[in-house]
């Protein structure tokens, strides 16, 4: 598919003419952070609810598909699989408090190991230009993954719903510069 310069023009004059929705989804988003913030076990419960859903729904997936495979070993691999996903959903909800427990015991082992890792391909290429900020970055990401794993389990009621009103406001805020950037 290709654009033509008036068929660019066009859809750029239908976005900027929509900047009032932009705006409008951005203060949304704050006064849902907001209530996140408010109320972080909610937040977190919420948020393991979400991804219980993601893994039920990718189990029920991966099974369909296990019957679409020609191979034997092919079907039970789809097959185990997507019963552990669908396990896994159906536990989410099963036990919420649990869930959030090990889903912010994971952020934790995985904030550590991205961190590392970007650490060390930063530290990798330290002559080339703002790899010294590639190694903070992984720094941080270490320190971040660190502070939750010493406070887990206690704090898995919290963690992933402070995470997620972190992202909300974040997403509200960039949600309204772009609709005031487009009324201009």
């Amino acid at each position: 598919m290709t654009f033509d310069n008036n068929s660019i023009r066009s859809i750029t004059d239908e976005v900027r003419s929509k900047w009032g929705w932009f705006v409008a989804l951005g203060v949304l988003l704050l006064i849902l952070g907001g209530v996140a913030f408010g109320n972080l076990f909610i937040a977190t419960i919420a948020s393991v609810y979400f991804v219980g859903w993601l893994m039920l729904f990718a189990g029920v997936i991966e099974i369909i598909h296990a019957f679409g495979v020609q191979t034997w070993g092919r079907f039970f691999l789809w097959l185990a699989s997507g019963l552990l996903y669908a396990l896994a959903g159906i536990f989410a909800f099963y036990n919420p408090i649990l869930a959030s427990a090990v889903l912010t015991f994971l952020l934790a082992v995985s904030l550590v190991a991205s961190g590392v890792l970007r650490a060390w391909v930063g530290y990798q290429n330290w002559d080339q230009k703002g790899s010294g900020w590639i190694v903070t970055a992984g720094i941080i990401t270490i320190l971040a993954g660190i502070v939750i794993a010493i406070g887990w389990p206690v704090n898995s009621l919290q963690i992933l719903g402070l995470f997620l009103a972190v992202d909300l406001i974040f997403q509200g805020w960039s949600f309204i510069a772009f609709g005031l950037a487009l009324k201009k």
